[in-house]
């Protein structure tokens, strides 16, 4: 993505790409940009969906805005009405800022190792390293010093950015975007212990398959199955820095954020949202329609859509320290309420 537009349009033209209605006195106004509702200028589009913004509404300089109809019904200025704003934003920023075009072909520097297939319309990069039998379908970007092992497929429209390793037998579907520093397919974590006290490396023979438009943060880690396959639903979105150990399920249209930690053998449904630095457990299942806010900890299956949470939010230190106290001393206080609550009891007048 280039970093200024490539052209202005006029709001006719930008109310039509994203489905909106348009509101204004002249639907000629040329917009030459996107910004922030704070720092927006007169030649800039600009949203808002609600919350704490709604006060850019009387003093913003944008020269128009994309809201919602409440919020229009309360704005002066030029603007696109649209149920949703964000939505319509990121359509707009698409059409001002599309995706980079790159020529078809492969780099002098790369290396292809002999079996490799490679259909039309292919980009493959500097210094790009592909093992035998790989299958790369149309239309694929393989960014510089990405390494590819053996036998991987790579399906149509996919886009590796820089420095991504996939291992042997990776699958990657359709309109995939794996951004730099990924690993897909490395060895699972599997260790058992000997007498003697050391470790033996459990083998991981196993392969991990992308659906269709997945798109995997940067260095984000997909680790092989041990036996099987580790495998990441259609429309799956990870965010970078995260963990998915061997074997585990990500179900179609789940979305992940960073620093996350999944471990091996979870089964993870559908359409669901897992916030940052969430702990998952292995072998347990969460159903489908589940949301799990931010730092939570999951020890157990979860059978029912819902949100859930786990973890202790922030506070003043000194209130922590008389907090962590009171917590060590739960149990003590429990027994003793329960033996005050049979005192009680023994007192009451017996009918």
């Amino acid at each position: 993505m280039s970093h200024s537009p490539i052209q202005a349009y006029n709001l006719a033209a930008i109310a039509d790409y994203c489905g909106a209605i348009l509101k204004t006195q002249n639907p000629d106004k040329l917009i030459q940009g996107l910004a922030a509702v704070d720092l927006a200028q007169a030649h800039e589009l600009s949203y808002i969906r609600g919350g704490q913004y709604q006060k850019f509404l009387t003093s913003t300089q944008a020269g128009a805005l994309i809201l919602t109809a409440d919020l229009a019904a309360n704005y002066a200025g030029d603007c696109l009405i649209h149920p949703d704003p964000y939505l319509a934003y990121a359509q707009v920023v698409s059409l001002f800022y599309p995706k980079k075009s790159l020529t078809s072909g492969i780099h002098p520097t790369a290396i292809l190792e002999s079996g490799v297939t490679i259909a039309e319309g292919v980009h493959i990069g500097a210094y790009v390293v592909i093992g035998a039998g790989t299958e790369i379908a149309a239309n694929v970007i393989i960014g510089a010093h990405s390494v590819i092992g053996a036998e991987c497929r790579i399906g149509a429209d996919s886009l590796l950015h820089p420095n991504v390793t996939l291992a042997d037998q990776t699958e990657v579907g359709e309109r995939c975007i794996i951004h730099s520093g990924a690993v897909l397919g490395a060895d699972g974590f599997g260790f058992t212990p000997q007498r003697d006290g050391s470790w033996y490396k459990i083998p991981q023979v196993g392969r991990v398959v992308l659906g269709n438009e997945v798109e995997i943060g940067a260095n984000t880690t997909i680790d092989r199955a041990a036996l099987g396959v580790t495998r990441i639903g259609d429309g799956v979105k990870l965010d970078n820095l995260i963990q998915v150990g061997h074997n585990t399920e990500i179900g179609a249209y789940t979305a992940v954020a960073a620093c996350t930690a999944i471990a091996g053998s979870a089964k993870i449904g559908r359409f669901c949202r897992i916030a940052g630095m969430c702990a998952i457990g292995g072998h347990l299942e969460i159903t489908d329609h589940v949301t799990i806010t931010a730092t939570s900890m999951v020890t157990h299956s979860i059978h029912h859509a819902g949100v859930y949470s786990a973890g202790t939010t922030i506070q003043e230190n000194s209130q922590w320290r008389k907090n962590a106290v009171r917590f060590h001393q739960l149990d003590k206080m429990a027994r003793r309420l329960v033996e005050l609550e049979k005192q009680i009891a023994a007192l009451q007048p017996k009918n």
